[in-house]
């Protein structure tokens, strides 16, 4: 059996190229793998990677949103959500994963109003979805920046069952410090 191939190892394969031989390298792994030529493209772009986050949020408006991709949206949950996870990997933008994670959320409101009550695993996904939302907002002080976007979920989710809206406004409540108005 095989050893395991370590960082170390990568490392010190790395140490002993030149800098083109590492371009060229780097180069192919971006033809290769859209995802390191995403992260690249993210990372040289610092904050400003809208064309990326664009595609996500995209990849998730479209399992929810009808008419947006489709007209009959799948609403498949580990689609969207890997969509997130996939954002993550290529982006440090806090705003933007502060947008897409909230853009699963609403979009998920959306496809709820369209074809009404769903099932309770989804409304746990959207829930586990805005407390986590409402943490990196407050871990990277940019809540303000998304308030009036939590507010108006909170607002769209008035007449939903479940006690989806109950267990949201709780959510913001206990997260924010204080009751919501809206």
């Amino acid at each position: 059996m095989a050893e395991k191939f370590s960082l170390t190892q990568l490392k010190q394969q790395l140490k002993v190229k030149t800098q083109v031989e590492l371009v060229e390298e780097i180069a192919g792994l971006c033809k290769r793998f859209p995802q390191v030529k995403e992260y690249y493209q993210a990372a040289s772009s610092g904050y400003d990677d809208v064309e990326i986050l664009q595609k996500y949020k995209a990849i998730v408006q479209a399992e929810f949103v009808p008419g947006f991709k489709k007209k009959y949206p799948e609403g498949r949950l580990s689609i969207a959500r890997k969509a997130i996870t996939d954002y993550k990997k290529v982006s440090s933008s806090a705003l933007g994963l502060a947008d897409l994670m909230l853009t699963y959320v609403e979009s998920g409101v959306i496809f709820t109003n369209e074809y009404g009550d769903i099932d309770e695993p989804f409304y746990n996904s959207m829930e586990s979805m805005y407390q986590s939302t409402l943490k990196h907002l407050l871990k990277a002080q940019i809540f303000a920046d998304f308030e009036d976007r939590l507010l108006a979920v909170l607002k769209d989710t008035r007449d939903m069952g479940w006690g989806f809206h109950d267990s949201l406004c709780y959510l913001y409540e206990q997260l924010v410090g204080h009751q919501p108005e809206f």
